[in-house]
C-alpha cells in the first residue's frame, strides 16, 4: 500500500452546536445542524456531500442511512462505526483515503448528543463483561481510575499533579465563552471534591453535556477554492488494543504510543514541532498518559510534565485550548471537538485562548476504557 496522502486532503469546514445545554433536540437534528453550519462555512451544502461519517449518542442499526436520509444525502459511502470517541479521528483516517483515491469527493463528519438534557449522565451503550461486573466497577469511571492508580503506584503520580490538569483545563475554559464551566478552579477545590472512584473524585472526570460538531473534508484541488484557510490533514493513525479493561495489555501505555508516532511520521513533525495538542481528557489521567505515549515527555514522567501550569495558558505547552472534557463540554463522545478547536486555532480564531502562530496541531480520540485511540496531525500550510 502507498503512503499516507499527506496533505492531499484538508478540513475546509468546521462547526458545533448545542454545547453545554440543548433541551428539545434530538441527536440527529443537533448533528445535522452543526453539518449544514460546517457545509455553509465550506461554501458547499448537503447536496454536495457523497461520503457520510456519522455516530450519535443514540445510535441503532442503520445510524448513518438514517442520517443521510435525514439531511436529503445519496451517499456512496456511509460510515457509523462504533469504537468510541475515537471514530472521528479515524473518520479522517479513511476518508483522506477515499478522497485521495477519488472513490468521493466531499466527506461529511458529524456527531450530535443530547445525553445531557435528556438522561443527564453518561448514555450507556455496551453491556457489562461478565469477567469484570461481579466485582461491581462504576464503568468507565473506574476503569481509568484504576489506570491512575496504577500511574501514581508504579511512578510516584500525586493527587495534585492530576489536579494540575484539572486546573490547566478550566484555565483555558475560562477564555472560552463557549464553555460549560467556566469558574476559577484552585487546587483545594480540587482536592476537596467528592470521592467517586478512587483516586478519582468529581473534578478529575469529564462533564456530561449535550453537543454536536461537525467538519468537512475535501482533496487540495477543491480545498483552495473554499472561503476560509485549508487545514490540511498531513497525517492520520489508529489502533485498537482491547475492549475491556482488564484485557488491556499495559495499563499504562495505551495504543497511541503506536498510532501517534506513525502518524506524526506521516507528516514528517515531532512532538517538538506541534504548537497545539488537543487530547481527549474524559478523566485527567488520559493527559498524563496520551503526553507519555505521543512522545511529550518519557513514560512515567507525564504527572511532572503538567506540574507548574506546564499545559496552562502561558505554559510551555498548550494543551486542550478550548478547556477540554473536563470543562468545555462532553457530550458522551468528545473526538469531534479536539478536531474543530484544532482547526480554529490553525485558522487563528480563536480570541482571548488563541494559540500565538499556531501553525501545526494534533487532535486526537480515545475510546472505550483507554480501547482505541486514534489521532490527526493538522497544519495550516
Amino acid at each position: 500500500m502507498s503512503a499516507f496522502p499527506t496533505a492531499r486532503t484538508a478540513i475546509v469546514g468546521a462547526a458545533t452546536f448545542g454545547e453545554g445545554h440543548c433541551p428539545g433536540y434530538t441527536p440527529y437534528d443537533m448533528a445535522a445542524i452543526a453539518a449544514r453550519d460546517a457545509l455553509a462555512e465550506a461554501g458547499l451544502s448537503f447536496a454536495d456531500v457523497d461520503g457520510v461519517f456519522v455516530t450519535t449518542s443514540t445510535d441503532t442499526f442503520g445510524g448513518g442511512t438514517t442520517f443521510a436520509q435525514y439531511c436529503g444525502i445519496q451517499p456512496k459511502v456511509a460510515d457509523n462505526s462504533r469504537t468510541g470517541g475515537n471514530v472521528f479521528e479515524s473518520y479522517v483516517e479513511r476518508a483522506a483515503w477515499l478522497l485521495d483515491a477519488g472513490l468521493i469527493d466531499c466527506a461529511l463528519i458529524a456527531y450530535g448528543s443530547n445525553q445531557g438534557s435528556t438522561t443527564g449522565k453518561l448514555a450507556k451503550t455496551s453491556q457489562p463483561f461478565p469477567y469484570e461486573a461481579p466485582y461491581g466497577p462504576l464503568m468507565p469511571i473506574s476503569a481509568y481510575a484504576m489506570a491512575a492508580a496504577r500511574h501514581m503506584h508504579e511512578f510516584g503520580t500525586t493527587k495534585e499533579q492530576l489536579g494540575e490538569v484539572a486546573i490547566a483545563a478550566r484555565a483555558w475554559a475560562q477564555l472560552n465563552p463557549a464553555a460549560a464551566m467556566r469558574d476559577p478552579l484552585t487546587m483545594d477545590e480540587y482536592l476537596g471534591s467528592r470521592m467517586i472512584s478512587d483516586p478519582f473524585a468529581k473534578l478529575d472526570c469529564c462533564l456530561v453535556t449535550d453537543g454536536a460538531a461537525a467538519v468537512v473534508m475535501t482533496r487540495a484541488d477543491r480545498a483552495r477554492d473554499r472561503p476560509k484557510v485549508p487545514v490540511w490533514v498531513r497525517g492520520a493513525a489508529s489502533m485498537t488494543t482491547h475492549s475491556h479493561i482488564s484485557a488491556m495489555p499495559d495499563l499504562l501505555t495505551t495504543a497511541l504510543a503506536e498510532c501517534g508516532p506513525r502518524a506524526l511520521a506521516q507528516a514528517g513533525l515531532s512532538p517538538r514541532e506541534i504548537d497545539v495538542v488537543e487530547l481527549y481528557d474524559a478523566f485527567t489521567i488520559n493527559t498524563i498518559l496520551f503526553l507519555e505515549d505521543l512522545g511529550f515527555c518519557p513514560k512515567g514522567e507525564g504527572g511532572r510534565f503538567v506540574a507548574g501550569g506546564a499545559i496552562a495558558p502561558g505554559g510551555s505547552l498548550p494543551v486542550n485550548t478550548n478547556g477540554g472534557g473536563l470543562s468545555c463540554v462532553h457530550p458522551g463522545m468528545y473526538g469531534l471537538f479536539t478536531i474543530v478547536e484544532a482547526v480554529r486555532q490553525l485558522r487563528g480564531e480563536c480570541g482571548d485562548r488563541q494559540v500565538t502562530d499556531a501553525r501545526t496541531a494534533i487532535a486526537q480520540g480515545n475510546g472505550g476504557v483507554l480501547s482505541s485511540q486514534a489521532i490527526t496531525v493538522l497544519t495550516q500550510d
